[in-house]
């Protein structure tokens, strides 16, 4: 037991040491930024309908997560950090819009309610920990939703740009 509590005793030292004396800045913003402009050339590619994703959107959007993929509906993802620090995500997908929409937003529900954003119609979709705003058309269904306000989310879907086979849209700088 007494050698047990030694070596306790010489490890927590040990990890004393190293905290105290390693340099590290709190401060730092955690979050890190992806490069998607791959994944949106891959999914432009293979995907049945117009992937849409942003383009042009002000300084201080960051772009934390992308991904494709082709056995689940062709579903799209883009999710980014607006700049409030909300997260905004985009999510497209050929699956039927009642089982998809609940799913990616965290089980928010149809209200009767409807937005314009760049001369269409967005049906506005709640929930306890998303909101969203959800286009369907063109193949398939368009979801932008997060804990950001309509404001930002309106702002994130008037940016997106569709295109199928294009050259993927300006990735926004890591600022």
């Amino acid at each position: 037991m007494r050698g047990m509590i030694q070596s306790m005793a010489v490890i927590c030292a040990f990890a004393g040491v190293i905290y105290f004396f390693i340099p590290h800045d709190d401060s730092l913003d955690p979050t890190r930024t992806v490069d998607y402009s791959v994944e949106l050339t891959t999914a432009r590619r293979a995907a049945p309908y117009p992937v849409a994703a942003p383009a042009g959107l002000p300084a201080g959007w960051k772009p934390t997560s992308v991904t494709f993929r082709r056995d689940e509906g062709h579903a799209w993802h883009i999710g980014f950090l607006d700049p409030d620090g909300q997260y905004v995500a985009v999510e497209q997908s050929t699956e039927p819009p009642r089982k998809y929409v609940p799913r990616v937003t965290q089980q928010a529900a149809l209200t009767e309610r409807t937005q314009q954003v760049g001369g269409e119609t967005w049906q506005r979709w709640e929930g306890p920990k998303y909101d969203a705003l959800v286009r369907t058309g063109k193949g398939s269904t368009t979801v932008v939703t997060g804990t950001a306000s309509y404001e930002r989310l309106a702002q994130m879907a008037a940016a997106l740009e569709s295109e199928s086979g294009a050259s993927p849209s300006p990735v926004p700088s890591a600022s």
